[in-house]
């Protein structure tokens, strides 16, 4: 069968292709660069947890250590001289990973280099795309002009993609949401690995709003709030804005400092129409562009890549099952637009300025809150989204049982004991291509597994576990949040919650799992022309505000002479 073809290669294309190949498919990344990536300090990146250890698992590169990105030891808000919220991130409470972004992807161009599955066209630019019953053929432009063939192909090639263009996708939305100026510097500030926002510094030239975030090897990024129109920020103008900054952050001297590298950030709101048209996708920036008030664009990528290559997998391995080809769409694509919901929804508020409201007691932390949550990954802002809805979901049943995450919600990450006896974290199964049952049985623990795996309800499990319509592995956790004993969860390979049951109950682990593959079942929501985050368009332009639709492209794939690329 034909590779799967991702166009870009930044880091959610790298990402998705080593997920593939993580499930056994090949693919070829169609990069319009030569191969490298320009090292820019100011541009970074902020994962959450589980995205994180995403990208770690795939590159097999710790992004922790002193060279490379920066854990976050805890967050302060304050507001003129007043602090007005501190956090101290632990292991019940993560820290976020904070990363330059050319360090990330040359992360994953270096697990790629060792990948024989992965094939990367460097300076291959697409200009054309056709589908049929079988697959697709594209026309790269470069050194030489290529045919590629492939069976599935994915747009991960930025706000503007081509491949959106090709497949004729309105792409509506908010222009210039936010500006930023930017810099990062190495210096000392008084509060060593931990990041703060600052509103309202009582310095002049201060602004509404300065960001420190700090990353590996004494290197800060600052983000300074723009007026969303008209002020351009010349060189020198960064640098005062630096220099009052440090001053005021530390007694009013400015301490010495190396600056790296500076921009001006400008964030955009758009969600487009469709993310699948037959066998092509659109993911990341693509798909979708968030980032006001802390949100975080690139960590939604990641997850489109982590929804999508399990799926594309399971399709390429035994044949499409279109419920779940669509429900990539409706899971993502809705998560994504609830996010710019309540981003659009906060911003009048948090940005309105002035006026009694800033007076009223209790709005001022309030509004505190509102943007730690988005820089932090909590709140309706920042956490990450459940796929509670999705067609993939199954109806409750009285034997399902509630545990501390919510079916459709990322798991919790526990320790388990895997089929060989050893203890390992139960995010290191995932992205397997296989499903996951978890037994929770307290005590067993302290036993090795040849004393209790033929013992009390495990052999009727393991059977049940060995019936199921799709691969799984059986594992054995001490605990887990909110569960009792012998509650049993059903994870997908993405890591999200199937559901949770009381016992061993055959009938309904078998149910549950053909939903979640896009079984008969599988009806709510699915279809890729729906609208999956509102039901209609309307709603979709409420969240997204009006914004101009993708340019139509021009011309066409020929199929004939197509090349077989990685052979």
């Amino acid at each position: 069968m034909d590779p799967v073809i991702v166009v870009g290669a930044g880091p959610v294309g790298l990402t998705l292709a080593l997920a593939l190949a993580r499930h056994s498919v090949p693919t070829v990344v169609l990069d319009e660069g030569p191969g490298k990536d320009e090292q820019r300090p100011a541009r970074t990146v902020v994962l959450r947890e589980d995205t994180a250890a995403l990208v770690e698992r795939l590159a097999g590169h710790s992004f922790g250590g002193q060279e490379s990105g920066a854990r976050w030891g805890g967050w302060r808000s304050l507001r003129r001289k007043q602090l007005m919220r501190e956090l101290t991130f632990s292991d019940e409470a993560p820290a976020p990973l904070h990363v330059p972004q050319h360090v990330l992807t040359g992360a994953l161009r270096t697990a790629i280099a060792d990948e024989r599955l992965i094939k990367v066209a460097v300076e291959s630019k697409l200009d054309s795309l056709e589908q049929d019953a079988g697959g697709l053929t594209a026309h790269t432009r470069g050194p030489k002009d290529t045919w590629w063939r492939g069976s599935y192909l994915v747009g991960c090639d930025g706000p503007r993609s081509t491949v959106r263009k090709l497949l004729d996708i309105r792409f509506p939305g908010r222009t210039a949401v936010e500006r930023h100026a930017v810099a990062a510097l190495r210096t000392e500030l008084p509060w060593p690995g931990e990041a703060l926002l600052h509103r309202m510094p009582p310095w002049r030239g201060g602004g509404t709003e300065v960001t420190g975030r700090p990353l590996a090897d004494g290197v800060w990024r600052l983000d300074w709030l723009l007026p969303p129109r008209g002020e351009l920020v010349t060189p020198d103008a960064l640098v005062v804005r630096i220099r009052e900054t440090l001053a005021g952050w530390c007694a009013g001297s400015t301490p010495p400092y190396e600056l790296l590298d500076t921009g001006v950030h400008t964030v955009h709101h758009r969600l487009a129409r469709r993310w699948r048209v037959g066998r092509a996708f659109l993911a990341g920036d693509a798909a979708h562009l968030l980032g006001a008030l802390g949100t975080q664009g690139l960590d939604e990528g990641l997850r489109d890549a982590d929804n999508l290559a399990w799926k594309l997998a399971l399709a390429w391995h035994h044949g499409a099952r279109e419920s779940l080809l669509d429900s990539y769409q409706t899971e993502r694509r809705a998560g994504v637009a609830a996010r710019l919901r309540a981003a659009d929804q906060s911003l009048p508020v948090l940005r309105g300025g002035g006026g009694l409201r800033s007076y009223v007691p209790g709005t001022a932390r309030g509004h505190d809150t509102l943007l730690t949550d988005g820089h932090v990954g909590r709140g309706p802002l920042g956490a990450p989204g459940t796929y509670a809805e999705s067609p993939l979901a199954p109806e409750p049943s009285d034997s399902a049982v509630a545990v501390g995450t919510e079916p459709g919600a990322p798991i919790a990450d526990v320790q388990v004991t895997a089929p060989d006896g050893s203890f390992v974290q139960l995010r290191d199964r995932l992205g397997l291509g296989h499903f996951l049952v978890v037994l929770v049985a307290p005590g067993t623990v302290v036993w090795e597994r040849r004393h209790w795996v033929t013992a009390g309800i495990m052999p009727r499990l393991a059977a049940a576990v060995a019936a199921l319509p799709h691969r799984a592995e059986l594992l054995v956790a001490e605990s887990y949040p909110g569960a009792v004993a012998h509650s049993v969860l059903l994870v997908r390979p993405d890591g999200h919650l199937v559901t949770a049951l009381s016992g061993v109950r055959p009938a309904e682990l078998y149910a549950a799992a053909e939903v979640a593959l896009g079984g008969a079942a599988a009806t709510r929501g699915s279809g890729a022309d729906a609208d999956p985050a509102t039901g209609s368009d309307r709603a979709d332009d409420q969240a997204s505000a009006a914004g101009t639709g993708a340019a139509k492209s021009a011309g066409t794939a020929k199929s004939a002479g197509a090349a077989r690329p990685g052979k």
